[in-house]
């Protein structure tokens, strides 16, 4: 099956050479030159993966995931450029899977895609399979459908967050290195900086919060990575 990438940037230029290096891996490829565009076409023709600038015209890469996040969970990838560190941040905060900054090499690009895309896959496999759900207190996660719960509520995961919560509620207790969360979360082959992580755990905290305002299981040990309260 070939995966389906919607690749939004202003810069023709990019969109000329990225679009024929992800066609010759065999990759299918929908370009967007704005955010309004983007945001009509991928919910009209839904894709695998988004690959999309933070700064365009009419519509912002921010603007577009946030609206694009109460359709659909495709994971996201930004590129950024290098001044762009606040809405970066803002980015991985409200739901991108990943980021690449400007200028970025075709190899390190195509890693962070097909790492992306086998963390998606495999969380669709999971729904075949007959994992069991996982319950700790008030939290309970469904792998095989998804779903995470606390206190009988449903709360919305990224394929990212949901892997994340998933490595640290089997060993509660236990410390995760911010290494480890990447792992389970990306895999062994790539590396992303801390902040990327730190980020993923800010907005499963909020996301929890929403539901209950004195969530405070997942917790911070500076210097050293986060564990899951056993408390």
């Amino acid at each position: 099956m070939v995966n389906k990438i919607a690749l939004v940037d202003d810069d023709q230029n990019i969109i000329a050479s990225v679009s024929v290096m992800l066609e010759q891996e065999g990759y299918e490829v929908d370009c967007y030159f704005d955010g309004e565009q983007a945001l009509y076409g991928i919910l009209n023709r839904p894709v695998d993966l988004g690959i999309l600038d933070i700064k365009m015209p009419r519509m912002d890469g921010v603007e577009l995931l946030q609206k694009l996040r109460h359709k659909t969970d495709m994971p996201v990838i930004f590129l950024t450029s290098k001044d762009d560190e606040l809405d970066e941040a803002l980015g991985l905060s409200i739901g991108a899977d990943d980021y690449i900054t400007k200028p970025f090499s075709q190899r390190l690009l195509i890693a962070r895609i097909k790492a992306v895309l086998r963390r998606s896959k495999l969380q669709e496999d999971s729904q075949s399979e007959s994992e069991d759900t996982i319950k700790y207190g008030d939290l309970l996660l469904d792998p095989d459908r998804h779903l995470c719960r606390w206190k009988q509520k449903d709360i919305k995961l990224t394929v990212t967050e949901f892997l994340m919560l998933k490595a640290l509620i089997l060993r509660p207790g236990h410390v995760k290195s911010r290494d480890q969360l990447m792992d389970a979360a990306y895999g062994e082959s790539i590396f992303l900086d801390d902040r990327t992580i730190d980020s993923h755990i800010k907005r499963l905290r909020r996301k929890f919060r929403v539901i209950d305002p004195t969530f405070d299981q997942i917790e911070t040990l500076y210097g050293i990575g986060y564990r899951y309260s056993n408390d």
